[in-house]
């Protein structure tokens, strides 16, 4: 079984653990890259909206007479060709929700962790050290520079620690989410993915 390192929280390493055998997974790039476009998709809102000549207020009088001014026949200022007018061929609001068969979707974030494990920028964090009682930002960076974790990272809890959360949210870049939330995107963006225990508890039990 692969093992990674267990850090506190001042980024020393404290001991190995041994992850379950999921992080093993044969990496299938192509299953992962429809995982990124579906969560992409399903996050557009869909909302966007332009108006025809037909929505489009005034332009009920006819601009001039039909024939004998020399110009070219006009029917309405509200028409495509004037400014002002409507919009033809515009986006009109649409879902663009996909949807993925769950063995897909598990198959993805399977291979997106082996990716991390692969690329050594995994490390398993151990929560218990974090005995502060007020949030401290200056505690979380600390950990962070001591693992050398790079700009963007992933921390993935397996429940709540909000002293924790307060303490990383001013972080630019650091994202802290539920291992519930955990997607192909958010692992493959980051530069290191930190996991508690407890998240890879639920990690193992859902996506083995």
């Amino acid at each position: 079984m692969p093992a990674v390192a267990v850090v506190d929280h001042t980024g020393a390493e404290t001991g190995s653990y041994a992850l379950p055998s999921l992080f093993e997974t044969p990496v299938n790039e192509p299953v992962m890259h429809q995982a990124v476009l579906r969560q992409n998709a399903n996050a557009r809102q869909g909302t966007h909206d332009t108006l025809t000549r037909t929505e489009v207020s005034g332009g009920g009088r006819k601009p001039w007479a039909q024939k004998g001014t020399g110009r070219a026949r006009q029917g309405s200022t509200r028409a495509p060709q004037w400014s002002g007018g409507g919009v033809v061929f515009g986006p009109t609001p649409r879902k663009y929700t996909q949807d993925m068969p769950k063995k897909q979707r598990r198959l993805a974030l399977r291979s997106a962790l082996s990716v991390k494990l692969l690329d050594d920028e995994l490390r398993v964090l151990d929560l218990a050290t974090f005995d502060i009682e007020v949030p401290s930002t200056r505690v979380v960076v600390e950990l962070l520079d001591g693992i050398d974790a790079g700009r963007r990272v992933l921390i993935v809890l397996g429940t709540h620690h909000e002293v924790f959360e307060k303490s990383a949210r001013n972080i630019p870049e650091v994202r802290v989410i539920m291992a519930t939330n955990l997607s192909v995107r958010d692992l493959l963006v980051a530069e290191t993915v930190l996991v508690t225990k407890d998240a890879l508890t639920w990690i193992e039990r859902v996506l083995t």
